[in-house]
């Protein structure tokens, strides 16, 4: 007897008054069987090709051009270009690294966010870590009462 016809069985089998109660709750459906075959396609012949995925682990591939990236900005700012990335771009990367940062702290426990020999100052962090707050409309109070309630 398939899955679908035992649970039909067994509800009709209860009494009136389970039956009663239970009917108010929608019943499951089965999921949907997936056919292997796809439909043809209505785009053009002239579509770009999608690329093929790599069969390298996916953080790899992120590391990799995150590396890069971290390269180049550095070597931007050691000739003096300030303005190699907008501001749009800015906040996207500190965005994007604030949550992967908390994601890899909370999953896997803390490590430093900055290296060792970084090149990153005081002033750096100092800058950064006050820009952070006002940005999600935190004080620093809060953010020392967030680390004694927590311990980080």
């Amino acid at each position: 007897m398939s899955a679908p016809k035992a649970v039909a069985a067994k509800v009709a089998a209860k009494p009136a008054g389970k039956a009663r109660h239970k009917a108010a709750v929608p019943a499951k459906r089965p999921p949907a069987k997936l056919s292997s075959a796809k439909p043809a396609s209505a785009k053009p012949a002239s579509a770009k090709p999608v690329p093929a995925k790599v069969a390298a682990p996916p953080n790899d591939d992120a590391s990799t051009t995150a590396k890069t990236l971290a390269a180049d900005i550095d070597r931007a700012l050691s000739q003096g270009q300030t303005d190699l990335l907008s501001e749009e771009a800015i906040q996207a990367l500190m965005a994007a690294a604030c949550r992967s940062y908390s994601a890899k702290v909370e999953a896997d426990g803390g490590f430093p966010p900055l290296a060792e020999r970084s090149r990153v100052t005081s002033t750096d962090v100092m800058v950064t870590a006050s820009g952070l707050l006002k940005s999600a409309n935190l004080a620093v109070f809060e953010l020392g009462m967030w680390q004694s309630w927590t311990g980080r």
